[in-house]
Formats: C-alpha cells, structure tokens, sequence
C-alpha cells in the first residue's frame, strides 16, 4: 500500500509523543525562564499525555545546553526553552558560539514577552527618565546601572538609553539580578536595569522607584508606570522574550502539533495569570512569526551591539 506524503505527516503527528519529552533549559533553576518553562512544561504534559521533563543544563551564559539541542536527535523529544539573549545576542557577543541560530534550530513557538525595568533607589532622588538623563549630565563620574549581567537585554537597553539621550550612565554588571538588586536595595547604587518581575515586589512596597518600562504599553504588573515612549522616548521597544525550539529537521507535524498545544496553553487562563505574575505577557502565535522575530533580532542587536562596542569581560 502506498502512503501518500500528506497522509504520512498525519499519522506522524497523531503518534507523536509516544513517550516523556526532555525540554532543556540552559540555565540553573529558580530564575524567571526557568520557572516559566517548568510552567509551559506542567500544562503541555496535560495536553500531550506525556510528560514534558525540565532538564537545566546550564553554564557559558546558555550556549552549553543550547549546543546539546542543536546536536540531538530532531525527533521532537529534546526540545529547548530558547530565550533572546542565548539565541540572538550571544552570536554577537561571543568570538565563537557552538551553534548556528538559523541553521541549528526549527522555531516551535514563542512563549511570551518579558518587560524590563529602570527602578532607582529612594535615596537617589531619581524619579523620572529626564531625572536620570539631566542628573546624570550633572555627574562627573556618571550614574552607575546594574544589570544581570554583559551583553543581557537589561545592559543592552541601558546602552540604547545612553545613545539616544546622551545620558552618562555606567554599567555594572553582577552575575545575576537579584545581586543586582540587592545594591540597589542598599543604596550602594542609583540603578537597576532588570526583568520585572524582579522588581515588582520592591516597588508596590515603595523600596524601589520605578522609572519607567521597557514595553510598548504599561505593564499589568505595574500599571501606573509609565514606559520610556511615553516619558519621550519614541520607539523604545525592548523586552527580554522566550520561547520553545527543537533541533532543525525536526518533522513539520510535530512542529505543528507542539505549536497547536503550546498556543492552546498560553490561552489557559490559569497559565496567562501565573506568566502575567512572572512578568511575562504570552504571545500565542505561528512558528514562522516567531522565526521572523528571531531573524529580525538577530539583525538588530548585532547593529547595536557593534555600535556600543558591548563585549564579553
């Protein structure tokens, strides 16, 4: 009996998954992309009937467990949780990344958009974004920024904000957020540049001032924050985002149908709630969106990292 192609790809699909699906996620647990994809990875395991396992593979700022994707069996049972700074930044950053963004990967679907956040600290009487340009003008040694990390979408963001306003900001980078924050919690420093749902907590207590968001519209989080477009900047756009994505060649039907559960997922009322708390606004869409975004990113932030100069310490 012959098996026509189309036909093929349907019993594929309906098979797939026949057994447990590793999802690898390229840094230590307990950080906010880890704690969402133990949470897409929760509810795709209802909805597939199979469980989806986190494996945390961390180490070189994401590259190690992202090259271990790119090296498995494209099979649809090692997936990774792909976030913009380990796949459209690093190749920038790095002299050598082990893995070809475009190349290595099949996009499955994107999760959600992470909003970033300028806060200050209350003794620094930073209040707004023309506080910190004009203030920082006014400083011979400049503000110090701290971010997560060189080369993070925080530090990027800081940079662009420096370019378009001449401010005289300087980056601190820490070897995680919550460091970060910690010094700016203490005083030792004016700024924070970071994810927020880092910062969250700090500012409805009134420990941290909040300077503006990074998105296109406030965020539910905060709402009363107001984003850098309305404090005078015009398009400045730039959230932190993350997404799922299998080896290349990984079979179109079980792109398709992992893409098809992911998006009925995200719509989970319980799943938006839990991302929207993790400052995450889901982004339900096709896997070609998803590929157009990346390449757009890539482009994008290798014009920006060139012209700050950005490098890897």
């Amino acid at each position: 009996m012959i098996v026509s192609g189309s036909a093929f790809q349907a019993n594929a699909q309906s098979a797939y998954p026949s057994k447990p699906i590793r999802l690898v996620v390229p840094f230590t647990p307990g950080g906010v992309t880890d704690t969402s994809g133990r949470l897409i990875a929760e509810f795709l395991s209802r909805r597939l009937g199979q469980q989806v396992i986190v494996d945390n593979k961390p180490g070189a700022s994401g590259n190690i467990g992202t090259q271990q994707v790119a090296l498995s069996e494209p099979d649809g049972y090692t997936l990774l949780l792909a976030f913009d700074g380990t796949m459209v930044i690093n190749p920038h950053l790095f002299d050598k990344v082990p893995f070809n963004t475009l190349r290595d990967f099949a996009s499955v679907g994107k999760i959600g958009d992470a909003v970033l956040i300028l806060v200050a600290s209350p003794s620094s009487q930073l209040k707004t974004v023309k506080d910190v340009v004009d203030i920082s003008k006014q400083t011979p040694q400049g503000l110090a920024f701290g971010t997560s990390g060189t080369g993070g979408t925080p530090h990027i963001a800081g940079e662009i904000l420096k370019q378009r306003t001449g401010a005289n900001l300087i980056h601190i980078p820490y070897k995680g957020g919550g460091q970060a924050l910690t010094d700016v919690l203490g005083g030792n420093i004016p700024l924070v540049y970071t994810a927020i749902a880092g910062a969250v907590q700090y500012v409805k207590a009134a420990k941290l001032v909040p300077i503006a968001v990074s998105s296109a519209q406030r965020s539910k989080s905060l709402p009363d924050v107001p984003t850098f477009i309305e404090s005078g900047l015009p398009d400045f756009e730039i959230n932190s985002w993350v997404g799922i994505m299998a080896p290349a060649k990984t079979p179109k039907a079980v792109i398709e149908k992992l893409n098809a559960e992911l998006n009925f997922v995200l719509n989970d009322p319980e799943v938006k709630e839990r991302l929207n708390t993790l400052g995450i606004t889901p982004t339900p869409q096709p896997p070609e969106k998803f590929n157009d975004q990346i390449k757009r990113d890539l482009e994008r932030y290798g014009s920006i990292i060139k012209s700050t100069g950005i490098k890897i310490d």
